[in-house]
């Protein structure tokens, strides 16, 4: 199930943006491999978790990586949100955020490629935890503590009458990422219920902010 949505998600978002790109390899064929090297990389930790690398380098022969030089920044992208879709179907866990890179190979055929992966942990030692906005932008996370309200400086802001200037933030804790309210007007809410103070996110938690939704992944 999880592989047959992950080709699905590169012929429907990828292949379609790609289609110009000038190599002789499709980007659906990097993700069937990003896929095998989490299949076959897979181990277990003390918690029981399946872990899978989350750091991808793919080794190219310089025509084929000269041709997606022009779309290379939004490949490798879609490629991260491929994989972290894929872990969150197969019930996977990463050990810090997900990395793709496209580097040249000189040894390489064209249309022959590699992938290097491994197990890297995020800085400070926390998760791969982040926000993704109604745009579909995503917000890492890391270490650091990510502010939201209406003030400009904050990390997510958010113009909403209905949120207030320095409204919430959300930090790394002993057992993963807490949001806390920072006594709003109108409070924050956790999958539709208001939350007393602080609460620990699960991932795929919505936290709402005046009429504004967020999500959270821990993947």
């Amino acid at each position: 199930m999880g592989l047959q949505s992950l080709e699905h998600r590169l012929e429907r978002m990828v292949e379609g943006v790609f289609r110009r790109s000038r190599g002789s390899i499709r980007p659906i064929e990097l993700g069937r491999r990003l896929v095998r090297e989490m299949d076959d990389n897979r181990t277990v930790d003390v918690k029981g978790r399946r872990m899978v690398p989350n750091d991808f380098t793919v080794l190219l022969n310089p025509n084929d990586n000269a041709g997606f030089a022009d779309i290379e920044t939004a490949l490798v992208t879609e490629l991260a949100e491929a994989a972290r879709e894929y872990a969150r179907e197969e019930a996977y866990h990463f050990i810090g955020p997900v990395n793709v890179a496209l580097t040249v190979d000189e040894r390489l055929k064209p249309g022959r490629f590699s992938v290097v992966s491994q197990l890297k942990q995020g800085r400070g030692g926390v998760g791969a935890g982040s926000i993704v906005l109604p745009s579909g932008q995503r917000v890492s996370l890391g270490e650091h503590t990510t502010t939201i309200g209406r003030l400009p400086e904050s990390t997510i802001t958010i113009d909403d009458g209905n949120v207030s200037r320095q409204h919430a933030r959300i930090a790394p804790g002993a057992r993963g990422y807490v949001v806390t309210d920072l006594g709003s007007t109108n409070g924050t809410l956790v999958n539709g219920s208001r939350i007393a103070g602080q609460q620990q996110l699960a991932d795929g938690d919505i936290i709402s902010f005046g009429s504004t939704h967020l999500r959270f992944e821990a993947s």
